[in-house]
């Protein structure tokens, strides 16, 4: 089984929006458990301290103008009770069905429905919970259901399986047509059962692969040292368990007194922003500003990192990037540049830069939504534009082939004085930043 640091990817089949994804998962910056209020009918939430409290927030409309407003909705709901031919109606599937067109509507890929099943997953995957299935992560948001990427280990990774795969088929049953969602459904399924996907790779005609679905647990820090004394971390999505594995991992390393670090965010879609900014402040010192989020009424609320004592201040550092890098990678990725703690060594990250909550509704789904837009240091935002990096380099279908990692083998080439520095990095201490 080719190990391939690019695929070395802790991700499951779950049915989440990564990248345009809306990295549904990777996008939620906090959990909000707690119901703060309910204003008619309608539930609000609270925010952690760092958010501003935003409770009986009040309707756009009146009760009145509401009643009117959904009189269209309920004829044509009474309708189809009373016309349509195929009874009993399913009207589980009828209201989830109205939820996800009236968040469709809204032209946000990353505001959302999530059913009781398939949110309950999605909370698990970011505790690092154990999942069955074929161990990748899946973009639903195209006409068919995309691999994002493969988790090392994983039955995917065994059978192949490359990030921007596409699942034109399940089991011989044309995806064509079909919802995304629906597909993951397909592909789920528990431990030692077969799947039979037919894939469409770009350049290769469609081919069939047979997986046999496995529990899997995903791990958020992966790490080991390399060759020439460099060490390496890998973050896979910033979770419940991050911050803890990864210190885990720096005091595992940092003791060999290694040369320099190579922090991997390719292909992490992100995660929570609170746990970003922890997993920031064992690079930067204290105070250093992390991002700024900006809310639709023009209001910003800055955070900074507010550990003392972070485990990895001084060591020599480059960050690797590329197209599947996004929300709290880019946050991360944005600070340490800022700050001239780290070289950005890859391809230019996706543009993820918008902030979600995840709030659980009364039926056990949940509704992802879009309440700020996040901003670095220098106050660039990054939606839809994404991050340069300061070395281009692109992994080839031959280097795939080759098993080959020229982006990890430039990021060692840095770290041992065989790059240039970039002009705008500067090999001087992080600047002075003002404390909370």
């Amino acid at each position: 089984m080719k190990q391939h640091v690019l695929r070395i990817l802790a991700v499951i089949v779950i049915v989440v929006s990564c990248f345009v994804t809306g990295f549904s998962t990777g996008v939620i910056i906090e959990k909000f458990p707690d119901l703060v209020s309910r204003v008619r009918g309608l539930p609000t939430y609270a925010r952690s301290a760092d958010f501003l409290m935003k409770v009986d927030a009040p309707l756009s409309e009146t009760d009145a103008d509401l009643g009117e407003l959904f009189e269209p909705f309920w004829e044509a709901w009474d309708l189809i009770h009373y016309y349509y031919v195929d009874q009993p109606l399913d009207e589980t599937a009828m209201m989830e069905g109205a939820i996800r067109g009236m968040l469709e509507s809204l032209g946000d890929p990353h505001t959302r429905y999530s059913d009781p099943a398939s949110f309950q997953r999605e909370s698990e995957y970011i505790s690092g919970a154990e999942y069955e299935g074929i161990g990748a992560w899946m973009d639903v948001t195209g006409d068919y259901a995309e691999i994002t990427s493969p988790m090392s280990g994983s039955p995917a990774e065994e059978a192949g399986l490359r990030a921007r795969d596409l699942v034109i088929a399940i089991d011989g049953e044309d995806m064509t047509g079909v919802d995304p969602n629906d597909a993951l459904q397909k592909i789920l399924g528990p431990k030692d059962t077969t799947v039979v996907l037919t894939i469409q790779r770009e350049g290769s005609e469609p081919f069939d692969v047979s997986i046999v679905r496995r529990a899997i647990v995903t791990p958020m820090v992966i790490s080991k040292m390399l060759e020439n004394d460099i060490a390496y971390i890998q973050l896979t999505q910033f979770g419940d368990l991050t911050v803890e594995e990864l210190r885990a991992a720096l005091d595992n390393l940092l003791p060999e007194n290694p040369k320099g670090l190579v922090l991997d965010l390719r292909n992490n879609g992100g995660g929570y922003v609170n746990v970003c900014v922890d997993v920031a402040s064992e690079f930067l010192p204290e105070g250093a500003l992390v991002l700024t989020e900006k809310d639709g009424d023009g209001s910003e609320v800055e955070y900074r990192t507010t550990d003392k004592g972070g485990r990895a201040l001084d060591i020599p550092m480059v960050v690797l990037g590329n197209e599947g890098t996004a929300s709290a990678s880019e946050i991360l990725i944005g600070a340490l540049r800022y700050h001239g703690r780290a070289v950005f060594v890859g391809m230019k990250t996706y543009g993820k830069g918008s902030m979600q909550i995840q709030p659980e509704l009364v039926n056990g789904g949940a509704v992802s939504v879009t309440i700020a837009r996040w901003y670095t240091p220098d106050g660039q935002m990054i939606h839809g534009v994404g991050i340069e990096p300061d070395i281009q380099v692109e992994i080839t279908e031959e280097d795939y082939d080759a098993d080959r990692d020229p982006q990890l083998d430039r990021a060692v080439d840095y770290l041992l004085g065989g790059e240039i520095i970039p002009e705008h990095i500067e090999e001087t201490e992080s600047p002075e930043v003002d404390l909370l």
